[in-house]
């Protein structure tokens, strides 16, 4: 699982990626963030991921209970959240609008993961461990696709999807079939190797001592305390210019570097998660709520960080309201176009990777999802623009509980960082599963 939360959760509410409470892939979920106040540092330039443009279909229907379960052979399928209940392909909100091709390389991704077919396959209880669930029902499929290759039409993917999988309507225990979907991302910060005079914030690898003190120093003592201080001596991976980056990179649980070494090369590197203080996560926007800064409803990362270049003065004490501190590893980053790693083991992909709670649905599971764009929030909101479209459940993350629940990866480069913060949306998912 991952260590960080969705961005929703700054305000209260995000997700893990490979250590959401680990990191990206783990990753997320920004509802986190929420709590955050705003950066001064402008992004550094760096590849953006690819951003696709939402489809426009019928809106998502109102919240609702789901109808009983239609009569007939394995109608339901009991999870750890809830069920699933057998449905048809036309009841998937803009199925034939959507560009299956990009969800593709995702889905083989996930197929990575899955070796050849067992010798006998044998049903498995969806309840059941995540990983067993997955290699023993999508051997022969994950092969079938191989197959295929990465180069297929859509045509051909839609063929194959309509002909080996059954669409099932995740449901909570009482049959809910409405949720709440977050976003995360990767960001992407500018750092140095060394301090300067701009750069003041460290970003630390574990210190020494971090398992024999439970729980370690606080945030705030950690920025004070001689001790903390002389325990993370020689412990900085990098410096960058803002503490509310700083936050922001932890509570995503991973991030990219645009490193300037001391002999002035520029390089571009993952931030991991490694460890934590063992402290609980307190939501930035919560305080920022009761200081009148703006409303629950108001509440997202863009005006976080609106309030924070307002009041710059005041950004240290903002911070710190969380006492939670994360630490880091240095990883490289050969190939900028590849996402963080999820909880699944596999590249995420952004717009179509998705942390899910795995007692729900398992790790590489196609699902469809129906949703809404974000938007700045407006007493007089424009009319929602649909966002449904094919995706994998690739990730987890502490914040990502329930049946219908989702984290959306939105990830890295121009417009991420603003998609993720505002992403607090109604939700409804079919997982796909092999017939």
């Amino acid at each position: 699982m991952s260590v960080s939360f969705p961005l929703h959760e700054l305000f209260p509410s995000w997700r893990t990626s490979q250590q959401r409470l680990r990191g990206v892939a783990g990753g997320a979920i920004l509802g986190s963030l929420l709590a955050l106040a705003g950066c001064t540092t402008p992004a550094p330039e760096g590849p953006a991921a690819p951003v696709e443009t939402p489809v426009t279909s019928s809106p998502t229907p109102a919240a609702t209970t789901s109808p009983e379960a239609t009569a007939g052979p394995e109608a339901t399928r009991p999870t750890g959240r809830g069920r699933w209940v057998r449905a048809d392909w036309n009841a998937l909100p803009g199925w034939n609008e959507d560009s299956l091709t990009l969800a593709w390389p995702a889905l083989l991704r996930s197929c990575e993961r899955v070796g050849p077919p067992p010798a006998a396959l044998q049903p498995v209880a969806l309840n059941a461990a995540p990983a067993s669930v997955f290699q023993v029902a999508w051997a022969p499929v994950c092969d079938a696709a191989r197959a295929i290759g990465p180069g297929a039409d859509e045509a051909r993917i839609r063929q194959f999807l309509t002909s080996r999988l059954q669409p099932w309507r995740v449901e909570g225990p009482a049959g809910q079939v409405d949720g709440l979907m977050t976003g995360y991302f990767e960001p992407l910060i500018e750092a140095s190797r060394v301090r300067t005079a701009r750069q003041t914030v460290p970003l630390y690898a574990p210190p020494a001592d971090l398992a024999t003190r439970k729980p370690w120093y606080t945030r705030a003592q950690i920025e004070t305390l001689p001790a903390a201080l002389d325990a993370l001596r020689g412990k900085a991976i990098a410096w960058i210019a803002d503490p509310l980056d700083a936050t922001l990179v932890q509570v995503q649980g991973s991030g990219r570097l645009m490193l300037t070494e001391p002999d002035g090369r520029k390089r571009m590197v993952r931030l991991a998660y490694a460890a934590n203080n063992d402290h609980p996560f307190v939501p930035l926007s919560r305080w920022l709520v009761q200081q009148g800064a703006f409303t629950l409803e108001q509440a997202n990362w863009p005006a976080i960080r609106d309030w924070a270049r307002a009041h710059p003065q005041r950004v240290r004490e903002l911070v710190n309201v969380n006492p939670r501190y994360v630490f880091f590893r240095e990883e490289p980053l050969p190939d900028p176009t590849i996402g963080a790693v999820g909880a699944q083991g596999v590249p995420l992909t952004p717009g179509r990777s998705i942390a899910v709670d795995k007692e729900s649905i398992p790790y590489g599971t196609p699902v469809w999802l129906a949703s809404t764009e974000p938007q700045p929030w407006s007493l007089n909101p424009p009319p929602a623009r649909p966002l449904q479209r094919l995706v994998v459940a690739q990730d987890t993350g502490s914040a990502i509980v329930g049946a219908v629940r989702a984290d959306y990866y939105w990830g890295w480069g121009d417009g991420a960082e603003d998609r993720a913060g505002r992403t607090k949306q109604p939700l409804r998912l079919w997982a796909l599963w092999p017939r």
